[in-house]
Formats: structure tokens, sequence, C-alpha cells
């Protein structure tokens, strides 16, 4: 029997964004028939003391979980700073084909089939908002992982039409894997629990305009904060804003002070993952202004939950959004100002919203994406 090993490192270490990804595509692939055709070998990093989700990987018969005896921290040193030909299998055993989620392929032996997600390319278009460490190592390691690749996957055609652009990678070796909304993700009508989120995160009596993602320069939130003190004396609505600290966020936490909204703007920092579909749903709207992104699945995940949303129409998202949201360019805050304005003060334009979401998410589905997957790898294993 064939044995395919996925990288779930980021399963294991991040709450969201790629974490989150990478967990929900596992899972969905654990409920298929996968195991008629391989085993699945889940390899990590020495997983950290404290996950950040509970049971981040599914239990199967056909599935080991194969941790290494080095930190993620150690594992990038050798791999993409020395890049010590170390391979993957000193881990994890035989293999016959290896999927990377998170952009780096490690060290292979044997010349076995590769497939590497590469869910953007904003440091690219965006290096102002990271940190020129990041940047530097991200130029190095992304593209010598996408030239190793046997294929790649794309979390969208924004991205596959980067990859192929930017860096002339060729249409053949690139296929897109939309992301899916987990079904958890439906309106919470239970006041109860609007009423723990509001203790738990100290949220106070206010409705509220919901951002959801790290804190850091791409998510726009500096353009969001000022958007919305344009607003704030007309509603009584708080501004808050879901996601751990990033990188360069200091910024963005100033802004609050410099436009006059000290606790009518909430950080909750990261939100667990049960909290999150009653947080959608107690939001009057979700607003989504990021510079660029592989996916944007909070529009998704809103949408389930049936909150409006308002987005940038910048890299995919048009492509998730569909003619489900509020759509307005990256930039100018008078015109997010007055998006948001609208969106808050029309109830009909709010329920037109949430029935046209409710038809946009039904595209999106992990279950999808997961035989979708199961194709690829059936495909690069030629059975």
């Amino acid at each position: 029997m064939p044995n395919v090993g996925i990288d779930v490192t980021s399963a294991l270490t991040q709450g969201g964004g790629i974490g989150r990804y990478t967990r929900e595509l596992v899972g969905a692939l654990s409920q298929t028939d996968f195991a008629d055709q391989f085993d699945l070998t889940l390899f990590s990093a020495q997983p950290p003391a404290q996950l950040p989700v509970s049971n981040p990987l599914p239990s199967h018969p056909a599935i080991n979980h194969k941790p290494a005896f080095l930190t993620e921290k150690w594992l990038y040193r050798i791999w993409y700073r020395l890049r010590f030909p170390l391979p993957v299998q000193t881990f994890t055993g035989r293999l016959n084909l290896f999927h990377s989620p998170d952009f780096v392929l490690p060290p292979l032996a044997g010349n076995i089939p590769s497939l590497l997600t590469v869910h953007d390319l904003s440091f690219l278009h965006y290096p102002h908002t990271f940190t020129p460490a990041l940047v530097n190592y991200l130029n190095s390691v992304v593209p010598w992982s996408v030239g190793r690749a046997t294929h790649v996957l794309a979390d969208s055609i924004a991205t596959q039409e980067d990859l192929i652009n930017l860096w002339q990678v060729p249409a053949e070796k690139i296929t897109v894997l939309y992301s899916g909304v987990n079904g958890r993700f439906s309106p919470v009508k239970d006041p109860a629990a609007i009423d723990h989120l509001r203790l738990k995160y100290k949220l106070g009596d206010n409705p509220w305009i919901l951002a959801v993602g790290t804190v850091q320069p791409r998510k726009n939130y500096q353009l969001l904060i000022q958007a919305f003190a344009k607003i704030a004396d007309r509603f009584p609505h708080n501004l808050v804003i879901t996601g751990g600290k990033g990188w360069l966020f200091e910024d963005i936490l100033d802004e609050v002070q410099a436009q006059g909204l000290d606790g009518r703007v909430i950080f909750t920092g990261f939100v667990d993952d049960e909290d999150l579909p009653a947080m959608y749903s107690g939001a009057t709207v979700l607003a989504f202004p990021s510079l660029y992104e592989g996916f944007g699945l909070p529009i998704l995940e809103a949408m389930g939950c049936g909150t409006p949303v308002i987005n940038s129409d910048a890299s995919c998202l048009p492509e998730v959004a569909g003619d489900a949201t509020v759509q307005l360019p990256p930039e100018g805050i008078d015109r997010w100002a007055d998006g948001l304005a609208q969106i808050l003060a029309d109830d009909a334009l709010r329920e037109r919203l949430i029935s046209k979401g409710h038809d946009q998410i039904k595209t999106f589905t992990w279950q999808r994406s997961a035989r979708q997957l199961l194709s690829i790898y059936n495909k690069l294993l030629d059975l």
C-alpha cells in the first residue's frame, strides 16, 4: 500500500490561517475512502506543549502521526536556512508522496513526487507589510520549494496567476484547490451564547462590527479604524478585531488612540475556535478590508453564520465573495465609511446579503476540496 505524507506542523502550532486550513483539509480527507488506496502519515515538528485547539488531528486506523524530535524552529534552520539535505523520511519512514500545505518543501529522499500548497504571494505585492527579514526569507525559500515540487496547489485563481506571471511557473504544474467552510459555521441564535462572548472577550453591551484576522498591516486595519472613526458618533456599534498580534502591529494599535476611539475598538486577541460561530453570529457585519489574500476564509464563515459582509475587491476576494457581499477597493477611507454606514442602517440590504451569502457558501465545502485532493494524490501516485 502506498504511503502519503502530509506536513501538519501548522495544524499543531497555528490557531488560525494555515493551521485551520490544514486541520480542515486533513480532517475532510480522513472522511473520504482514501484508505482503500493508500496509508496516510501525518508528519510534524515536535508538537508544542500547548496546542492551539483540542484534538487537531483526525483519528483513523490508516493514519499515523510521526512527530519529529526537533522543534519547528530547529527544522526550519536545518532545512531552509542551512539547506541541509536531511530527508523528511528520517522521521516518517517510507513515503511514496509528500504534501506540504505551508509554502515550503523539506528535502525528500528517493525522488518521490511532491505536492506544495502556495496560499498567496503577498510578500511580493506588499513587502512593506512584512518585516524585511521575513520578506528575504520567503523570497529565498518559497521559489526554491516551488521549483522542486512536482505539482503546486494554489488557493485561488488569483494565486495561480501570480505564480505564472511573477515566477513563470508552468500553468500545467498548478491546480487551484479552493478551501471550504465547516458546517459548524451556522447562525447561533442563543442569547446566552452571545452573552458568554461579551463576558469572555470583554465586548461590552454595544452591538459590534467584526474584523477577523491576524493583527498585521496586510489586513488593512488602519483604514478600517479610520473609516469607523467617521461613523462612530452615528452608530452605537463597537469595532471588534479578533486575531493574534502578528508583526508591525504597533501602528494599528496607535491608530485607535489617534482617532480617539479608546473603548470603541476592541482587540480580543485569538478567539477560541468554538467561540467563532457565535462571534460571527453576534456581529451586525463582517468588515474584511484586506490588501491581499490567498483565499479569505472569514468571508465564507461569516456567510455561514448569517452575517453580511463588506470586503475589499483585492486579489482573490471577488472569487470567494461572488455577488453576495459589498465590495470596495482596499483604499478610500470615505468609501469604507459610507459602505459600513449603509449596511448598518439598511435592514433590507443586510437581509439581501445574508440570503445571497447562504447560496454562495454552497460552492465551497471541505468535502469537495478533499475529494479533489484525493484525485490529485492518485494522479501523482499514478494509481
